[in-house]
């Protein structure tokens, strides 16, 4: 998603704590160094916290949405394309299949743009092995039964 990342987008900073800071992208390097491009976030204020040694994660607001769909990115799917997914249906006893459209996509999540509606469950997981299947039986044991 670098392509995506320009100076003065806003930035957060958090460690396993939490949010740390905020801040802005400053600069971007050009250079490719083992898959990974540089960013430098300039900092509002700089928190007490903040020494030698502190690990930190950075976020970069690429784009904000609002009043989206979205669920947690599945296997094996990618932005602006379609793919199927099972849904939770006949309350938690088995899934089915449904065709659903996705939109922009976050190393996280992914924009739903049709096939889902707002409280669907989902099955994330690679469900490859049941290619096959148009529903499937859940049981307690999370075990699954091909139908």
């Amino acid at each position: 998603m670098v392509k995506e990342v320009q100076t003065n987008q806003n930035a957060t900073i958090a460690t396993k704590e939490g949010p740390l800071a905020k801040g802005h992208v400053s600069s971007i390097s050009r250079e490719v160094v083992n898959g990974t491009v540089a960013a430098d976030i300039a900092l509002d204020a700089v928190p007490k916290e903040a020494g030698v040694g502190l690990e930190v994660d950075a976020t970069i607001d690429i784009e904000k949405l609002e009043n989206i769909l979205h669920v947690g990115r599945p296997v094996h799917v990618t932005q602006n394309s379609s793919a199927s997914l099972f849904k939770i249906a006949n309350d938690g006893k088995e899934a089915e299949r449904v065709i659903v459209k996705f939109g922009r996509a976050s190393v996280n999540t992914i924009e739903v743009l049709d096939g889902l509606k707002d409280g669907d469950k989902v099955i994330l997981s690679d469900m490859s092995q049941w290619d096959s299947a148009h529903r499937i039986h859940l049981t307690d044991n999370l075990r699954l039964v091909r139908h």
